[in-house]
């Protein structure tokens, strides 16, 4: 695995728990943390602003607490999810409370993050930085980023369209950090699946929404675990930039899925949730195309000691074939 130092030996499975708008909040992260994988939230989801601190505060000292009382458990760091792009008039304030508090991973979405990988390196921690195409992985390259987030089709959020096949094997071709697939993931032999297919780690976002403390309506979580692929619909109306959604929010909103007109770009703006007067992650919930294999809401404990047999039995039986 090609790994910076800061996740070696600090995970139970190679899986990133993926930042969510309003979903992914400090109990998510430390349950995330706590059970070996990385826990991560967008900066923009504490509000105000000055909320961030107190976020990252409380993240610190619940897994300082956790690793003192467990030794022997492995504990994963934390990311903070940065969306580099000009309506984010707090970029500025939220990297330099990131480099306050010396946080161990920047996951950066958008524009490639030169300036945000600078301010990250000088206290010696990394940037991860998501694409959906290669183009962009080269550019994230050239900035100096120490790893790479594929975004493949069938990913919940704002997803790409190319193959997982494709997209990490192109990559890796001219990469040699840190590969984090993501896409339609959901058990432990899809994240054997993504190391098979040459990715160090797994980011994992839709089969988080259903846990107990993911910061979602019951309605959401409910309507994750009644949907399949089937039901993801891929538009770029609510934000600007093509993301996949459940057919059942926009239905619940009053609108067509099967005819949505297509969105302004000039009007992005992702702090607030797009330009309609129903916003995305708010009213148009997010999901993956691998909702269809997500049957029920545990602990987030629970659903990784799940993860972590599946992806161990999996391993096992491709090592005796």
């Amino acid at each position: 695995m090609s790994l910076p130092a800061t996740l070696t030996g600090t995970l139970s499975i190679p899986v990133i728990g993926a930042p969510m708008f309003i979903v992914s909040v400090p109990e998510l992260v430390i349950a995330q943390c706590k059970a070996g994988i990385v826990g991560s939230f967008p900066a923009l989801n504490a509000r105000p602003q000055e909320k961030l601190g107190e976020w990252l505060d409380t993240i610190e000292r619940e897994l300082d607490d956790f690793k003192a009382a467990n030794p022997d458990k492995p504990v994963a760091p934390y990311a903070v999810n940065q969306i580099v792009h000009q309506s984010n008039d707090r970029l500025q304030h939220d990297i330099d409370m990131c480099v306050q508090h010396k946080v161990p991973i920047v996951i950066t979405s958008l524009r490639p993050p030169a300036d945000v990988v600078d301010a990250v390196h000088s206290y010696g921690g990394v940037v991860f930085h998501d694409v959906i195409n290669v183009r962009h992985a080269r550019k994230a390259m050239e900035q100096g980023v120490d790893g790479i987030i594929t975004v493949c089709a069938g990913a919940g959020g704002h997803a790409g369209t190319t193959s997982p096949f494709a997209l990490v094997k192109e990559v890796r071709e001219f990469f040699d950090g840190t590969i984090i697939l993501s896409g339609a993931m959901s058990t432990g032999a899809d994240v054997a699946a993504a190391r098979a297919m040459g990715a160090d780690l797994a980011y994992i976002g839709t089969r988080f929404i259903a846990t107990e403390e993911a910061n979602a309506p019951a309605e959401y979580k409910e309507m994750i675990v009644n949907s399949k692929a089937a039901d993801i619909v891929y538009t770029n109306l609510f934000s600007g930039v093509h993301g996949s959604y459940l057919r059942g929010s926009i239905e619940r909103a009053g609108m067509d899925p099967g005819n949505l007109p297509d969105a302004d770009k000039a009007k992005m703006n992702f702090g607030s949730g797009g330009n309609t007067k129903k916003k995305a992650w708010r009213d148009i919930w997010s999901a993956g195309q691998g909702v269809g294999t997500m049957h029920d809401i545990p602990p987030v404990a629970e659903l990784v000691a799940r993860l972590e047999r599946e992806y161990r039995d999996t391993v096992a039986v491709l090592a005796e074939g």
